[in-house]
């Protein structure tokens, strides 16, 4: 691994931890407030990383560019309306990162010049990165988590408009499960974008710090 590579995954954690932890502290923050308390009994209403960050899968994320936390449970049983609060405590995750992407993006933005005026140039040059990087991490969590294939969280709030039998949403989640590992294999080993989370942030991007 380059000195560049090294750099790169340092700048990355910061963004990939309060990223994470944000988008699971989310679904259990919603799925509490929508009437079921495992969650909270779980000890996963709480912004500690420590209760929502999966080893492997940080790893993953970090190394391979896809990855996992610990998910959240909850009791469909306890949900008074099932299909629209579980696409509703599906959505409180991935937004809870684009919300966070575009308020670090701005808000680097908007204190760029000040940075640059009072701080050295290399506290100045890490702060910059540390922000962006976290910035474009979060738009990219909630581009990738939005992606209708199991077992994203798109896929919850797709499937909810669909009211499908339990039995036909079992056999999309477990072949959906296995096109969205086929993508991320294909993508790795030919180096090509099929999912197109890079052009998302990259046009995020683009409108925020165009002019």
């Amino acid at each position: 691994m380059s000195n560049f590579d090294i750099v790169t995954k340092l700048y990355s954690i910061p963004g990939i931890v309060v990223g994470l932890t944000l988008h699971e502290c989310c679904h259990a923050l919603a799925s509490y407030k929508l009437g079921d308390e495992t969650a909270k009994s779980e000890g996963r209403l709480t912004l500690n990383p420590l209760k929502h960050i999966d080893p492997f899968g940080f790893i993953f994320i970090l190394f391979a560019g896809f990855g996992w936390a610990k998910p959240v449970s909850f009791r469909e049983e306890n949900l008074k309306r099932p299909r629209l609060y579980k696409a509703l405590i599906a959505a409180a995750g991935p937004f809870s990162n684009l919300l966070l992407g575009l308020f670090l993006l701005i808000g680097l933005k908007l204190a760029l010049p000040l940075f640059v005026r009072t701080l050295p140039e290399t506290a100045c040059a890490i702060i910059i990165n540390l922000l962006l990087y976290a910035g474009i991490i979060n738009l990219g969590l909630f581009a990738f988590n939005m992606l209708p294939l199991p077992p994203l969280d798109g896929s919850h709030i797709f499937l909810a408009g669909l009211h499908l039998k339990k039995e036909t949403e079992a056999k999309i989640f477990r072949y959906g499960t296995l096109v969205l590992f086929a993508i991320i294999i294909i993508e790795n080993a030919l180096n090509i974008d099929i999912i197109p989370i890079g052009k998302f942030t990259d046009w995020v991007f683009g409108l925020i710090f165009k002019y």
